[in-house]
């Protein structure tokens, strides 16, 4: 019988923004005191799984979220670039009331093509990138779990590709709020579940800002 692995995406906490920055990959973008909190609600509910191993967004905001996790369950943190937020070339810009970023006219010439997008890095890459880490950490975890801290775009992109439905979407309806847990879980190498909770749900406030 095929040994049993699961790996879970965590997104981070919520991020310290007053200025409602796009702050995508941008460094110094540290989680809030609620954010923390979250992170010490996500390490509690997962203190008694069989986690072996644990990887991270080299970004600030995933590594803060990570710590308490590596404290409870006594594991080191391993950065990969390939757990890193989505590239996007409005980065940095303030989204503004009702994703006011959108309706720029200095930003129409990024939204031409939605299906790629034009405004960022490519679902495809993403996709690629995402899988080749989550097999990387089903191969650690074999026969056990592994946590993955990650960002909104990445986690949802993964998951609408290993449930088989079209990347491009509205970022409205994705379901991966902060500091949540999309698991997935592997009968030897082949995908038969996926998952998706929230410890920290009774802390989340409203929706986030995008690229994060």
């Amino acid at each position: 019988m095929a040994e049993t692995t699961v790996v879970h995406l965590l997104r981070h906490g919520e991020v310290h923004n007053p200025q409602g920055v796009l702050y995508g990959r941008l460094p110094g973008y540290h989680l809030s005191e609620t954010g923390r909190q979250m992170a010490d609600l996500v390490a509690k509910s997962v203190a008694g799984r069989d986690i072996v191993a644990l990887f991270s967004s080299p970004l600030e905001r995933a590594r803060e979220t990570a710590a308490p996790l590596a404290t409870t369950l006594g594991l080191d943190i391993l950065p990969d670039e390939r757990l890193l937020e989505a590239a996007n070339h409005l980065e940095g810009r303030p989204v503004g009331v009702g994703l006011a970023i959108l309706r720029s006219p200095r930003n129409y010439r990024y939204f031409y093509n939605p299906l790629k997008p034009s405004w960022g890095e490519p679902y495809l890459r993403i996709v690629e990138r995402m899988r080749a880490v989550v097999d990387d950490a089903r191969a650690a975890a074999r026969g056990h779990e592994a946590v993955l801290v990650s960002h909104q775009l990445p986690i949802w992109t993964i998951r609408l590709a290993a449930e088989g439905r079209r990347l491009w979407h509205d970022p409205r309806r994705r379901q991966c709020s902060l500091a949540s847990l999309t698991s997935l879980t592997f009968d030897g190498d082949r995908l038969i579940s996926i998952g998706y909770s929230e410890p920290a749900g009774s802390l989340v406030k409203g929706p986030s800002v995008p690229g994060a």
